[in-house]
């Protein structure tokens, strides 16, 4: 039986390298970097194109120009309805510029979360207006100019409430923010002038929460 001292060295690391090469490899798991979607996204996204992709396939072309252009109305017709109905929730990639943020998002909050005086402006306004006319008699004339008077007061005061409100939250809540208080707390201002359900986007939450 040959010896494994009598072997020579080249042999020996001859071995070692043959045992090396035969032996399994063992898969090196990559390392994830940053943001890995999870299985469900991925199937969600493969599942929404694949839908997009069978529509476009099982739609024909258009017969003729007409078609094509009445097609091109429906796809901008279902776009702007999608847009309108994201910009009423509230979603950022349908808002404008002036309604986008945080800082707004949380200034639309404080107002919708109570009642304001400007909401009833404009409807005692229009009762002004009408008790106001010289074919009333004076006494009614000079009830009406008393509530436009009491009407623009509360207002004023109201508004300056929440001027203050939004300026102190916002601070309060993002003490790094680039935006101007000032802006931000007048676009609260100015959506406390208009109806809860004409208000855009829509409230989100109800009246008496704390915010």
């Amino acid at each position: 039986m040959p010896s494994l001292f009598r072997r020579k060295p080249a042999d020996l690391v001859a071995d070692s390298v043959t045992e090396v090469t035969e032996s399994p490899a063992t898969p090196v798991q990559p390392t994830a970097k940053g943001y890995t979607p999870s299985k469900k996204e991925l199937g969600l996204a493969t599942r929404k194109r694949a839908e997009a992709e069978r529509r476009r396939a099982a739609e024909p072309p258009p017969a003729d120009r007409r078609e094509a252009m009445r097609r091109m109305r429906e796809k901008r017709r279902a776009e702007r309805h999608e847009a309108n109905v994201g910009m009423r929730r509230g979603d950022d990639r349908y808002l404008t510029a002036r309604d986008r943020g945080p800082e707004r998002a949380l200034a639309r909050d404080i107002v919708d979360s109570r009642r304001t005086a400007g909401t009833w402006f404009f409807g005692g306004a229009l009762l002004v207006l009408v008790g106001s006319s010289g074919a009333m008699p004076s006494i009614v004339q000079l009830l009406s100019n008393g509530i436009w008077v009491l009407l623009a007061v509360a207002v004023l005061v109201d508004s300056v409430l929440i001027y203050r409100k939004i300026k102190s939250r916002v601070r309060e809540r993002f003490p790094d923010t680039t935006q101007k208080l000032v802006g931000v707390s007048l676009y609260g201002v100015m959506r406390g002038l208009t109806f809860r359900r004409m208000r855009i986007p829509a409230p989100r939450v109800e009246l008496g929460d704390r915010i």
